[in-house]
């Protein structure tokens, strides 16, 4: 089956959608984007990712394209027309189409498109037996919590992780953690403690993260938002990232430090049955 791309509002084969040479997302990176992750038929936290969606427009001023509860439902029938149980649903807003000026007009019409990535996101091998993660100084503007299609940096560290022999990579600035290259960072304390870096303009306020960390005080496990020292890490007794195409992901070595005994541990184990669990009880829409 072609696969079909939504644009502005019409379905249309894959070789007939075109953005115009014109539109700011391509001439300037002035759009946003999110992406929803199907397990087993079942969209993984879309309400947050829809409010982070229509946030970040805000932050640059870009309107909604269509409103929220429309845009779910594009997602429903995106899925159903490829019979997407499992993979993800990229969707991209960008502020329009005129010919370039760094200043915008007023009153630009967004440009909308969004495609389904078909992928296996539960049981890979990364889930079952941890990445090793490279550590290198974050490269990145300082609105990080705008999830702007602006990803060269995260593209040369993951790229430079990839060469290294890693398989991802954290970022670090003034000696502590941001964050993954598309994903939160976690570790786990000898004391048993989960810590991440609390939300602010240094990170994206990831979804995945905010559900986890949900789930996780729910279940009466020890929560701490702070900053991550890089020269702490050697002392993790389990580190973890998480993201809506990665899950709750077992990391196993970071940088020169193996974590714990080099096999996922068993909190992060507990952290991906919840998840799990959480995820399959959600509507089934395919």
């Amino acid at each position: 089956m072609t696969r079909q791309i939504f644009l502005n509002g019409v379905f249309l084969p894959e070789d007939q959608a075109h953005i115009p040479v014109m539109d700011r997302g391509l001439l300037f990176a002035d759009a946003i984007y999110e992406v929803t992750a199907l397990l087993d038929g079942r969209m993984i936290d879309n309400d947050l990712h829809l409010a982070r969606l229509e946030r970040s427009l805000t932050e640059i001023g870009i309107p909604l394209p269509i409103p929220l509860d429309q845009i779910r439902d594009m997602q429903i029938e995106l899925a159903r027309r490829h019979s997407l149980t499992d993979g993800t649903i990229y969707m991209q807003v960008s502020r329009g189409v005129e010919e370039r000026n760094f200043i915008p007009s007023a009153g630009l019409t967004p440009t909308f498109l969004a495609f389904t990535q078909p992928k296996k996101l539960y049981g890979t091998p990364a889930q079952e037996n941890g990445v090793a993660v490279a550590l290198m100084p974050d490269p990145r503007w300082t609105r990080r919590d705008i999830k702007t299609v602006m990803l060269l940096g995260q593209v040369l560290v993951k790229q430079q992780a990839k060469a290294d022999g890693f398989d991802d990579v954290w970022m670090y600035e003034d000696g502590c953690i941001t964050e993954g290259g598309s994903s939160t960072a976690f570790i786990i304390t000898a004391e048993g403690t989960i810590v991440t870096r609390p939300n602010s303009s240094a990170i994206l306020p990831g979804c995945t993260r905010q559900a986890v960390m949900t789930l996780a005080k729910e279940t009466g496990l020890t929560l701490q938002e702070r900053a991550i020292r890089v020269d702490e890490l050697h002392a993790a007794s389990e580190a973890f990232l998480t993201s809506a195409s990665s899950l709750v992901q077992p990391v196993v070595r970071l940088g020169p430090h193996v974590i714990g005994d080099g096999t996922p541990g068993p909190m992060t184990r507990r952290l991906q049955d919840i998840y799990i669990t959480a995820a399959r009880q959600g509507e089934r829409i395919v």
